[in-house]
């Protein structure tokens, strides 16, 4: 849950160099720079592509920036009937400097760990292409969407294809694990999410590639901040492992997602990230309940089982002490391979 980012010095020592956010995302040196430091502090096991959820909408020409204090911003949100019924899947060029990006990372790591490449979900994207921006209450997507369901349909169908091709190209270009943030997911209304955010992330699932440009499978990944009501229904989705925030029981969505049978996941999360704030003796205690919780986990590579990726339940703080990340690491390593023997 972006490894990289401000907590890190390193991290904001080199965006100070790139001179902006998408200075840094935009530029192939710079993001795999940022990606490998997180690596060189803490003994993680996968790497995670430095870049933003909001590179497909600002290729699609909505304008994308950064500013101090506000997050992201569209100049050119989507307001009206015309502007959504004109827009189009983006140029794949215009991404490149992300595949440019996840080819140099690879290439970086020389096989210490996998890389993970990541979209935002359809629905999320749509969020911040509707907004402008983020947002406390997703008026005007809300209003969308139960105004006129034919254009939230429209725009989300424009957005699962154009997500596809852009995991798919990341896929190419040797991510080895591709991940779905649907983090806006949680703020619709049940029956709401299964019409509008699931069957698109689905859409999305149906067209991803299921190997690597090197023939190895390529897992995918799906998250749902907000998610935990709608488990059994995400259990049918065409993914390995699903990701839970920290409102979720791991026991239960063991038992609900996590055992051998048809459409079994793998479960990923899902620890509180304010836990980071806490001393050293006590995230290691917070992280003795997650793992605990989920129990032990299956270990015979021979047969299938339920198994746990230990995660935060949504992303790092940017006031997170570096070394409080350090035990959490060394706390789950420690712990896990105790759950093992």
């Amino acid at each position: 849950m972006r490894q990289a980012g401000r907590y890190l010095p390193e991290y904001l020592a080199t965006r100070a160099k790139a001179g902006s956010f998408m200075g840094l995302a935009t530029n192939v040196d710079y993001a795999t720079e940022v990606t490998l430091q997180p690596l060189e502090r803490f003994p993680l096991d996968a790497a995670i592509l430095f870049s933003d959820i909001l590179t497909v909408p600002d290729a699609m020409g909505l304008g994308l920036s950064f500013e101090a204090g506000e997050g992201p911003r569209f100049a050119r949100p989507l307001r009206d009937e015309a502007a959504i019924s004109a827009l189009q899947a983006p140029d794949l060029d215009k991404l490149r400097y992300v595949f440019d990006a996840v080819a140099s990372i690879r290439r970086a790591l020389v096989g210490r760990v996998p890389l993970i490449g990541f979209s935002g979900s359809p629905w999320t994207l749509a969020c911040y292409m509707v907004e402008g921006a983020g947002s406390s209450d997703y008026r005007l997507v809300k209003t969308l969407m139960y105004s006129r369901p034919d254009l939230m349909h429209h725009l989300l169908a424009v957005n699962a294809d154009a997500v596809a091709a852009y995991l798919n190209a990341q896929i190419d270009a040797g991510a080895q694990a591709v991940m779905i943030f649907d983090s806006w997911g949680g703020v619709l209304a049940d029956g709401a999410f299964q019409a509008f955010s699931l069957a698109y992330t689905a859409r999305v699932l149906a067209q991803l590639k299921r190997n690597g440009a090197d023939g190895e499978p390529v897992p995918r990944i799906v998250f749902t901040k907000g998610g935990g009501l709608w488990l059994e229904a995400m259990r049918a989705l065409d993914c390995e492992v699903l990701g839970l925030d920290w409102t979720v029981n791991l026991a239960q969505a063991r038992t609900l997602v996590g055992e051998a049978g048809a459409g079994a996941k793998a479960l990923q999360g899902n620890i509180d990230p304010n836990v980071l704030f806490a001393p050293p003796a006590q995230i290691e205690a917070e992280v003795a309940k997650v793992l605990q919780g989920f129990g032990t986990p299956h270990t015979d590579r021979g047969t299938t089982g339920p198994t746990h990726i230990f995660n935060l339940g949504h992303g790092i703080s940017q006031f997170t002490p570096p070394d409080h990340v350090a035990a959490l690491v060394s706390a789950v390593h420690g712990q896990s391979r105790a759950l093992r023997r």
